[in-house]
């Protein structure tokens, strides 16, 4: 009997973008809260064979998926007999929930589960932190992910994880046919983003990072919380058909949230 792991969703409360690296990277201030539903369903099985292989319904080619790109990373910063045999021999099959382009983590949530997957039932044994090393590579909510806490403040790219001790949130979701690419609704922010004063935003994530998730929701318009909340709807108008009044965009969109009523 394969074991089987959940692959889990998560939400941005809020998204402020406070500066930017010389590499182009955006340094970033955010709640990230784990989310019951829609999830992910991840497990391993014997390729006889073939080699490697991600089973999954994906949009993209095997090998740009997340988990491809984890495996990858991993075996470039650790390398071992142990995880070169156990991936040669094994393929991980997923069934996806959680919506593509939708601002809810899903293939970051995959790497990050796939690393926590191979490194117990290869038997790798590396740390979390070693984990996170390899997942910061693949994405900036990886991190989050491998941490395994509920709720955080999230800073630096992603990698900086301060856990975040507070009532569970009941939210309800709503996911809309529309798929929002992280990187166009960047470029469209990095486009106005002279009319953006990060400074403004960093001394609002201040406050906002010691206020409970449902404080802030109850207290905030949604286009005050996510810094990116206009450039996803300037990159997809289409999403304004689907946008009601109290709902809040997670992350770089396309699934709005709000608490449950």
């Amino acid at each position: 009997m394969h074991k089987v792991w959940t692959s889990e969703a998560k939400i941005n409360i809020f998204l402020k973008l406070i500066g930017r690296r010389e590499d182009g990277y955006h340094l970033i201030a955010s709640r990230f809260v784990r989310i019951g539903s829609p999830a992910d369903r991840m497990w391993f099985e014997n390729a006889g064979l073939n080699g490697f292989e991600v089973v999954g319904d994906f949009p993209c080619k095997q090998e740009d998926n997340t988990i491809s790109r984890a495996l990858a990373l991993l075996t470039k910063l650790y390398p071992s007999r142990r995880l070169s045999e156990f991936a040669a021999s094994h393929k991980v099959v997923v069934y996806k929930q959680i919506p593509y382009g939708a601002g809810l983590g899903g293939g970051s949530s995959n790497a990050a589960t796939f690393l926590l997957m191979i490194n117990e039932t290869a038997k790798l044994g590396l740390h979390k932190s070693d984990l996170i090393r390899v997942g910061i590579g693949v994405g900036a909510d990886v991190p989050f992910f491998i941490s395994g806490v509920r709720s955080a403040n999230v800073g630096g790219i992603g990698e900086e994880i301060a856990q975040f001790d507070e009532p569970p949130l009941k939210i309800e979701l709503k996911s809309v046919p529309v798929v929002c690419e992280t990187a166009n609704v960047y470029k469209a922010f990095r486009l106005r983003s002279k009319d953006h004063d990060m400074s403004i935003s960093e001394g609002q994530s201040k406050e906002l990072l010691n206020m409970n998730s449902a404080d802030i929701l109850q207290s905030r318009r949604p286009e005050e919380l996510n810094d990116l909340f206009t450039s996803a709807f300037k990159s997809y108008p289409e999403l304004i058909e689907f946008y009601e009044d109290g709902w809040f965009l997670s992350g770089s969109g396309s699934s709005f949230f709000r608490m449950a009523q």
